[in-house]
């Protein structure tokens, strides 16, 4: 393992080769990310006759103090990370598992967490291009014998929904759901226009973005954070936005992330205003053929239920995007490994606590951001 000394473009360009590259490994997440508090170190391994890159990780390490009194705690997590060129090989899948531990300990962190987009099963996942026979189950037998703990803390999400672009079009709008083929015309019909955001509209798409979590009742952060983090992935060509009027009034957005032959819907918005005229599925379709004309080969629709009944709250959500002709997509999940037992047990006792806290906290401050729209 070894500190890569790369700038951006080499970083990027060398990840993009690994297996399961992700936008969340890309140089400038972690970018990004050190903004907002976090330190960020990349590694790489290579393979010694060839001194061809093996695998990477984008380390991000923060330092905690619970209620701001106590110890302070230390956390490393590698977000979809680490990538491998090939995790069937268990040489290199050890050397990188006692590396990242070395690192950990000697950076005094109470654990490391690593969030590989390692499948264990999916439908019809010979569709994708970069998937391979990978024994996802054979992973979780390794990790447990290395010593790695499954996450209570699943920072991401462990299931998603894929679509296949190199599709056609027409086979596309085949592969949808009937009931979605319909939605989607009804909203052409009904007069629902689509454009290209600008950096100019992110206000909108962000005021959108909080109407929708008071409405859909999640928490967001602030205001500032998503500008940033858009305005960045903007200025980078790695996102693009996308909005749905009626007579040029917004209605709906999404935000559009795009990297290395991926494209990502991590975001999502809309208003109580024609709801009836179902923007959304344009805004959806549109997506698919942008993210096509930007090279990309799959559409992660970002999300799925972790128990696949109707009482799980994104079961709705999850048939939207089955809907859309997406297929259902099972990863590992985010592992643990624990250097201090002790500060591990009371973090993970302690913190979804604190969290269930300051999301209180942060949905009243939303509610009093945007009172006004609700007069």
């Amino acid at each position: 393992m070894q500190t890569t000394g790369m700038n951006h473009q080499e970083w990027n360009r060398a990840i993009s080769n690994l297996y399961e590259v992700h936008i969340l490994q890309s140089w400038e997440w972690g970018e990004f990310k050190e903004k907002h508090g976090w330190k960020v170190t990349r590694f790489v391994w290579k393979d010694k006759k060839e001194e061809k890159i093996t695998a990477a990780a984008q380390i991000l390490e923060r330092t905690i103090k619970i209620l701001r009194i106590g110890p302070e705690m230390k956390v490393l997590y590698i977000p979809r990370g680490p990538l491998l060129s090939n995790w069937g090989d268990r040489m290199l899948f050890q050397m990188v598992c006692i590396d990242l531990k070395k690192y950990a300990r000697d950076r005094g962190a109470i654990f490391i967490k690593i969030d590989p987009e390692i499948i264990t099963e999916g439908e019809d996942i010979q569709e994708f291009s970069g998937i391979t026979q990978i024994k996802g189950k054979k992973i979780i037998s390794r990790l447990k014998a290395d010593g790695w703990h499954y996450s209570c803390e699943q920072v991401q999400y462990k299931n998603t929904v894929w679509i296949n672009l190199k599709l056609t079009e027409d086979e596309l709008l085949v592969a949808m759901k009937q009931k979605t083929r319909y939605n989607l015309h009804l909203s052409e019909r009904k007069g629902v226009k689509t454009r290209l955001a600008t950096q100019n509209d992110l206000p909108i798409l962000y005021d959108l973005y909080a109407k929708t979590s008071i409405r859909d009742r999640f928490i967001i952060r602030p205001k500032e954070y998503y500008l940033s983090l858009w305005q960045n992935l903007f200025s980078q060509n790695m996102a693009s936005g996308l909005i749905a009027e009626v007579d040029r009034i917004p209605v709906a957005g999404l935000i559009l992330f795009h990297f290395a032959r991926k494209a990502w819907y991590f975001y999502g918005m809309s208003s109580e205003l024609h709801r009836e005229r179902m923007p959304n599925y344009l805004l959806q379709w549109e997506a698919v053929r942008l993210a096509q004309k930007l090279g990309c080969e799959t559409y992660d629709l970002w999300g799925a239920p972790n128990e696949f009944n109707e009482k799980d709250p994104m079961w709705g959500v999850f048939k939207f995007k089955q809907g859309l002709g997406g297929k259902l997509i099972k990863t590992i999940g985010a592992w643990d490994y624990p250097v201090n037992n002790l500060a591990y047990n009371i973090y993970n006792y302690l913190i979804p606590k604190i969290l269930s806290l300051f999301r209180l906290i942060r949905k009243q401050q939303l509610k009093q951001e945007i009172k006004y729209w609700f007069c």
